[in-house]
């Protein structure tokens, strides 16, 4: 195979760069090209009597070649996910094992937390989203409405990158920790160009705008199910306090709850928790999908 040419431009290394990362996951690819153009950018301002060509060849030796900042970034990425990973569980050989295993594993824990959470973001997101582009839009045919759009489609991209990190923090999906590299000596018309051509700047607004739906859903279920849950576990001691007159929950009916229905009904709450966890680490698989897909750039295009 033979060794491509020096990169005589920042331009050309960052292609390379995107070359001898092909295949890998598309987060760990933007986090990589905005760290090099950010350093390549600014070596060559540091050195303004010097073209892009011989900063690069200055640097070649501190910064490294293309391939071997993709290596370095490769081996980071597998020392950064063996540490954040999550405790290995113990191997569940049984069904029931399988099934009641959900209490030990932090991912379904993170996953039900993410539902509860998702009815602030879902609020925040499509708030900001349907504000922003309905101000952006009634404001275009005046002077003012094109820095507003800018701010906007700059917003929505700060906070895809906040959605990202708590992706990745609470469902466990690799997202971009840096975002796009801005474009540098590009008039303001031609980045408001880029900007509504990028396939991103719809996929996100997109997300938000679902974020709000779909938090109403997580939140519904995660809050009843955890409600209902503790109820029916809490059974058994409320109708020992009634025994005890301590409270009082069966005043005008003609039953009286016995301890075979506390037990029955405790039985019944561990088993919804139980598929509540199953339920929301499902969730936080298939969101996570859902965010990867829509918040991070799958190819060069994008």
């Amino acid at each position: 195979m033979s060794t491509p040419a020096a990169p005589r431009s920042i331009q050309q290394y960052l292609e390379q760069l995107r070359g001898a990362l092909a295949g890998e996951d598309p987060a760990l690819v933007q986090d990589a090209l905005y760290d090099a153009e950010e350093y390549l950018r600014a070596e060559v301002l540091s050195h303004p009597g010097k073209t892009e060509s011989d900063v690069l060849e200055l640097i070649a030796s501190t910064y490294g070649a293309p391939d071997e900042v993709a290596d370095a970034y490769r081996q980071t990425e597998k020392q950064v996910r063996t540490a954040l990973a999550p405790p290995k569980r113990p191997v569940r050989r049984t069904a029931i094992g399988q099934f009641f295993g959900v209490y030990g594993d932090p991912r379904a824990w993170t996953s039900l937390f993410f539902m509860l959470l998702s009815i602030v973001t879902g609020v925040l997101y499509f708030s900001v989203t349907v504000t922003g582009a309905s101000l952006s839009l009634g404001l275009l045919i005046l002077i003012v409405g094109i820095p507003i759009l800018l701010l906007f489609l700059g917003f929505e991209r700060v906070l895809a990158l906040v959605e990202g990190r708590i992706v990745e923090g609470l469902l466990g999906v690799r997202m971009p920790r840096r975002p796009r590299y801005p474009a540098t000596g590009v008039p303001m018309l031609e980045r408001i160009k880029d900007m509504l051509k990028d396939r991103r700047t719809y996929t996100t607004m997109l997300y938000f705008l679902l974020m709000l739906p779909l938090g109403v859903a997580y939140f519904t279920v995660a809050v009843v199910g955890v409600t209902v849950s503790a109820a029916l576990v809490a059974a058994p001691f409320a109708f020992v306090l009634e025994d005890m007159g301590m409270i009082q929950l069966s005043s005008g009916v003609s039953w009286h709850p016995t301890p075979a229905l506390g037990i029955v009904a405790a039985a019944g709450g561990v088993l919804m928790a139980t598929l509540l966890l199953h339920l929301a680490r499902g969730v936080g698989i298939v969101h996570g999908a859902l965010a990867k897909h829509l918040l991070v750039a799958q190819s060069p295009t994008d």
